[in-house]
């Protein structure tokens, strides 16, 4: 595994972290996110809690799964948005926005939930979840993993650039 920490000194990095932080992507996606972590909230707590009575047995089970993995999505992108805002705001430094706890998890796939049985509601809101993580996702493999993997150790690279200096290349 590569150590973020180590990668994230080099002066470039962190100016992408920062660059994005302060971007009006950054803004728009923050205020999505949050709008999102929002109605959810109230949708579980108001006509969520309604549409998961009326409900069959195994699609209330199936509510109850997906409403979890909804709000725990949610959370992790809240989490994600809040650390890269403290960065904006100079809260937090760049550097440390890229320590490993920091990033998103893997999602857990779970088969079985019958998305047809479960109210309208829910399932809009999972599907915009899924699209958010998606975007957030994507945004934290390019501003963080892959730029560690460029700043990774290239033992093969480091192999040839040897002989290239030995044979006089």
């Amino acid at each position: 595994m590569t150590d973020l920490n180590a990668s994230a000194s080099t002066p470039w990095r962190a100016g992408v972290i920062q660059d994005f932080a302060k971007s009006e992507l950054f803004d728009r996606t923050f205020e999505e996110g949050m709008m999102l972590v929002e109605e959810t909230a109230g949708y579980l707590d108001g006509a969520g809690r309604h549409d998961s009575k009326i409900l069959s047995r195994n699609a209330a089970l199936a509510y109850a799964t997906e409403s979890m993995r909804l709000t725990t999505r949610l959370m992790q992108v809240a989490s994600w948005l809040l650390v890269q805002r403290a960065v904006k705001e100079g809260e937090m430094a760049a550097e440390a926005a890229c320590a490993e706890s920091y990033r998103l998890a893997e999602e857990v796939a779970v088969a079985g939930a019958a998305v047809e049985e479960l109210p309208y509601g829910l399932v809009n809101l999972l599907q915009r979840s899924e699209r958010l993580y998606e975007r957030v996702r994507h945004l934290d493999k390019r501003m963080y993993v892959e730029i560690a993997a460029e700043d990774a150790p290239r033992p093969v690279q480091a192999q040839f650039d040897r002989l290239a200096a030995a044979f006089g290349g």
